[in-house]
């Protein structure tokens, strides 16, 4: 009899599959710090000049590596449907990410996706591990995808490069660690037959403890140490249109990443992003434009004030371009970001400029067939002001009197995908 239910269930189930990517590239990757510093300090806001002050030069940092995911992201996954009669379906995707340049990461973990669905005339309801809705512009209208040292400095300044080969994941901008993936989340997804629109919603829950107390000493002593009371929370949503060569989607999503629940504190970072691309035949254009703001507020407090001692902004933007080329195809983009430290003018005090970067990426795929292609790219980021932002590979090189500012990072990638 349980053999009988076991070939049930296999025959109920209209598709199983096993799919992959396995990416490997040799990759390079360098910092270079310089002293900028002139022998001049400032002393309550006069310059005072040093003469015998010696100017330390540069230093660079750099790596040569086998990486991987230099062109799509390596993964192993499964997924599945079932037809449940009537337009209705359930799915499940299971995708893990591995690192084949050493095998250290394989199947233990499925953090790319983890999703379990059910869908029908209505959409699609998705719960699980997921993509965010603000992360979809980031890679859909990124000629590089986000992969590799070409990953526009929009997704990298948000604390996340999906290369995986050494690029910071410390919690993205503002400590937003919801920025591509949300876990435990709800998602609905229009149906696809509305005439090219579409769109998205997601919310994901924080699932943290919360204490309320009549006693504000017993509580307020809990959170001192657990500052996470909402921490985790993610809501937002995608909407846009495609049709023959264009496709355009706006998105906005804000994450919870800090709530002192007693106090009524809540920190959020509140991201906004619209991309565009249009096909024209010989050229494919890609644009993004992107926004996000660390938000504090204060529920309690008298008058209720609202963005009062908030952190750093962001604001940045892409233009890219791919070109198809017999079997191949070119790719270029160029982004640019820059932040906003909300300082105040004080008298007498020279103002400190805002860090900003800009980058410079080109590379070139070859299909050796529609599951195999070769591919290189180069990509350059300048900083300026304190910004410290890299292609990939080694940080900067820092000393803890501050003498090197961090200027230019240099990556590149030479590799072979194959998907399965």
């Amino acid at each position: 009899m349980a053999a009988l239910a076991v070939a049930g269930v296999a025959s109920a189930q209209s598709s199983v599959t096993l799919f992959g990517v396995v990416d490997a590239s040799i990759s390079g990757y360098s910092a270079t710090s310089r002293d900028l510093n002139n022998g001049v300090t400032y002393v309550n806001g006069f310059p005072v000049s040093n003469p015998f002050y010696v100017n330390r030069g540069s230093v660079k940092v750099s790596k040569r590596a086998l990486a991987s995911s230099g062109y799509n992201g390596s993964r192993l996954g499964f997924r599945g449907t079932e037809d449940l009669g009537g337009g209705l379906a359930a799915s499940f995707w299971l995708e893990a990410p591995i690192t084949n340049d050493d095998g250290a990461t394989g199947v233990a973990s499925f953090k790319r996706r983890s999703t379990v669905s059910l869908s029908g005339g209505f959409g699609e309801v998705r719960l699980g591990r997921d993509y965010t809705p603000t992360f979809w512009n980031d890679t859909v209208f990124d000629p590089f995808g986000t992969n590799g040292v070409g990953t526009n400095l929009i997704n990298t300044a948000h604390g996340y490069n999906t290369a995986s080969f050494g690029a910071k994941d410390t919690g993205g901008f503002g400590g937003n660690t919801n920025y591509d993936r949300a876990s435990n989340s709800i998602g609905y997804f229009l149906p696809p037959n509305l005439g090219g629109f579409y769109g998205q919603v997601m919310y994901a829950f924080h699932e943290q403890a919360k204490v309320k107390s009549d006693s504000a000493a017993l509580t307020n002593a809990f959170y001192k140490d657990n500052n996470t009371a909402r921490a985790g929370r993610y809501v937002g949503g995608r909407f846009g249109y495609a049709n023959g060569p264009l496709d355009i989607a706006l998105a906005y999503g804000s994450s919870t990443t800090g709530d002192q629940y007693q106090a009524g504190i809540t920190n959020k970072v509140n991201t906004f992003n619209l991309g565009a691309s249009y096909d024209f035949g010989p050229v494919k254009l890609f644009g993004e434009f992107s926004k996000a703001k660390n938000k504090v507020d204060y529920e309690t407090q008298q008058f209720n004030i609202v963005d009062r001692v908030n952190g750093t902004d962001l604001t940045g933007y892409l233009l890219g371009v791919t070109v198809p080329v017999g079997a191949g195809l070119i790719r270029a983009s160029y982004s640019a970001v820059k932040y906003d430290n909300n300082q105040p003018d004080v008298l007498f005090q020279p103002r400190i400029a805002d860090p900003k970067a800009s980058k410079l990426a080109i590379g070139y795929v070859h299909n050796l067939s529609r599951r195999t292609a070769l591919y290189a790219t180069v990509a350059r980021i300048s900083n300026k002001n304190g910004a410290a932002l890299t292609t990939g590979g080694p940080a900067f090189f820092e000393t803890k009197n501050g003498v090197f500012t961090p200027k230019t990072s240099t990556g590149y990638d030479f590799g072979i995908r194959h998907a399965f």
